[in-house]
């Protein structure tokens, strides 16, 4: 990942937060946490990543069920 783009410093933090938590983080706990973490970024943004989070890397995230993202072993 590229780190210059906003969308791979908003990436990189969603892995971040979804290895701390093993368990998963529902979609809204997800944008809760990133905003928390990184006010800046742009509410708009943060979804699209969010959104598009299984479209680009369905090889490190899944999801068990309805917006529940978790990591890949």
């Amino acid at each position: 990942m590229d780190e210059l783009t906003i969308t791979s410093q908003i990436n990189k933090l969603i892995f971040k937060l979804l290895k701390e938590n093993p368990k998963g983080l529902h979609w809204s706990e997800l944008l809760k946490k990133i905003k928390e973490d990184s006010p800046n970024f742009h509410p708009k943004t943060v979804n699209g990543c969010v959104w598009k989070l299984l479209e680009r890397f369905p090889d490190k995230v899944y999801k068990p069920s309805r917006g529940l993202f978790r990591l890949r072993d």
